[in-house]
């Protein structure tokens, strides 16, 4: 790197410095946070009696009705924050597009697989519920990561959009190939798995399809009574938070299920967590980095790596309980994935917002003025 570019980077950083520290508590200690909602989660799955049964008991879509109320609170402000008439400007990037594509449902799937395969040989159930959440590709958290790193918010809402669509068409197809054609090419056992397609739909249309349409009718008609200005400058930072206190009842929902499990196997749990932690790694280290090659600018770099590193576990875990049941390895598998992946993402957005001040010196993309208008 040359002096020059240092020295901007050094000017980025200091420009940032102050931004950061107009952040909320809220968010400056988010990690904090989330790991405090994972701890709550586990305690009160493992010391309150009943309470699984009390938080299964009304499921929408396969899924408790407490994680989808939190799923539907973390995604509304996120989808009302995005400008849907520059949606056009999206889906014309025809590099975005191809590349997420690729990414999501020819990369991801087959890296999970692989490492699945690789770090769990003697284990089938755990192997299959991981198999499982390769190809259940995110429609939900991303949306939390890519705003804390200011990507690009309608970039993301179109991927997330285009992966809701191919998780709809394909999701079976793919599970029936990578759980029973291809160990067979292979010589490795296969694994018999029936996918409802109905329930991925029906997941598809309650945990996008009402925050996306909420969003949308919320942005028109805000700014069609009060404006732009108005919408972004006074409506937005009201309803913002919503999206992170969603995200933490979500987590501690999701982990209050599967308490008991998790802290009663620990040793099962350390060998799921590492293909995982693999995976997000090499997904998310790719992916920015075919963002950089491909001269996305920073925005949708870092839209094109989250988009491609999150996972839909929501999805994930209610076609293992449906399928496998809810005491299964396959549902444990699920549910150990947002233990891993919620820190581990969390690490990479400011992974991202130092790899933005680094090596996008000049970049207008960059979260110097994106972050002080979130």
């Amino acid at each position: 790197m040359s002096d020059a570019v240092r020295e901007t980077a050094r000017t980025d950083v200091a420009a940032d410095a102050p931004v950061l520290q107009k952040l909320s508590t809220l968010d400056r200690f988010l990690p904090v946070w989330i790991i405090a909602a994972m701890a709550l989660g586990l305690a009160l799955g493992r010391w309150v009696p009943g309470l699984d049964d009390a938080l299964s008991a009304v499921e929408v879509g396969d899924v408790s009705l407490p994680i989808a109320v939190g799923l539907l609170l973390m995604m509304y402000p996120v989808l009302a924050k995005v400008r849907y008439s520059e949606l056009d400007r999206v889906t014309g990037d025809r590099r975005l597009l191809g590349a997420s594509l690729a990414l999501n449902w020819l990369l991801g799937p087959a890296l999970m697989f692989a490492l699945a395969w690789l770090l769990l040989p003697d284990l089938p159930e755990y192997r299959t519920g991981l198999i499982i959440v390769g190809l259940a590709r995110c429609i939900a958290m991303v949306l939390i990561w890519n705003d804390l790193s200011c990507g690009d918010r309608e970039a993301a809402a179109v991927l997330v959009a285009i992966n809701s669509v191919f998780q709809i068409l394909a999701f079976a197809a793919l599970g029936w190939f990578y759980l029973q054609v291809l160990p067979g090419w292979l010589g490795l056992s296969t694994t018999s798995a029936e996918f409802s397609v109905w329930a991925i739909v029906l997941s598809v249309l309650v945990f996008l399809g009402i925050p996306l349409l909420a969003g949308f009718l919320t942005r028109t008609v805000g700014e069609r009574r009060k404006g732009r200005a108005w919408y972004e400058a006074a409506f937005l930072p009201r309803i913002g938070p919503v999206a992170l206190y969603g995200l933490l009842f979500t987590i501690v929902m999701l982990f209050a299920l599967q308490g008991d499990a998790i802290t009663s196997r620990p040793w099962d749990v350390a060998r799921i967590a590492l293909p995982l932690l693999a995976y997000f790694v090499l997904m998310f280290g790719g992916s920015f980095m075919l963002g950089m090659r491909l001269g996305l600018g920073y925005a949708k770099t870092a839209t094109l790596a989250f988009t491609a590193a999150g996972n839909n576990f929501e999805l994930a875990i209610a076609v293992a309980i449906g399928t496998f049941g809810v005491t299964s390895g396959q549902a444990l598998a699920g549910v150990v994935g947002p233990l891993i992946e919620v820190p581990v993402l969390v690490a990479l957005v400011y992974v991202s917002l130092w790899a933005a001040r680094r090596w996008f010196p000049g970049d207008p993309t960059v979260p110097t003025t994106a972050r002080s208008t979130r």
